[in-house]
């Protein structure tokens, strides 16, 4: 089985989603807007993978994926709420429901209706 990546904005969102996952992911930050260039470093060792984009719901996240989807067409979206805006202040239990849809595996404790913590 191929490892996944994980595509986020920066170490906040990494250390939101790690204790979520319950399964090896490569988790990239890309530390905010960048180029193409910068993209295509950071992601080469990792193209022949199951790429996923997961970027905050605002002007920055919304550039970055743009990119994204451009040179990474294959790359799966993930989105949070654009209540909460950032990926980092989603609530765990969202978080956890939208990495499950994705076919992620995740702790149960984070799903709703799973056992409390």
């Amino acid at each position: 089985m191929d490892l996944k990546v994980l595509i986020v904005e920066g170490g906040s969102d990494r250390k939101r989603l790690v204790p979520i996952l319950a399964e090896p992911v490569e988790i990239l930050c890309t530390n905010g807007t960048i180029s193409a260039y910068h993209i295509e470093e950071l992601l080469e060792p990792y193209e022949q993978q199951d790429l996923f984009v997961f970027m905050d719901a605002d002007a920055s996240g919304e550039s970055i994926r743009k990119l994204f989807k451009q040179l990474y067409p294959e790359a799966r979206h993930l989105y949070t709420d654009r209540l909460y805006r950032e990926v980092e202040t989603t609530p765990i239990k969202l978080l956890a429901s939208i990495l499950a849809a994705a076919n992620f595996k995740v702790h149960s404790k984070y799903l709703a209706g799973g056992p409390h913590e």
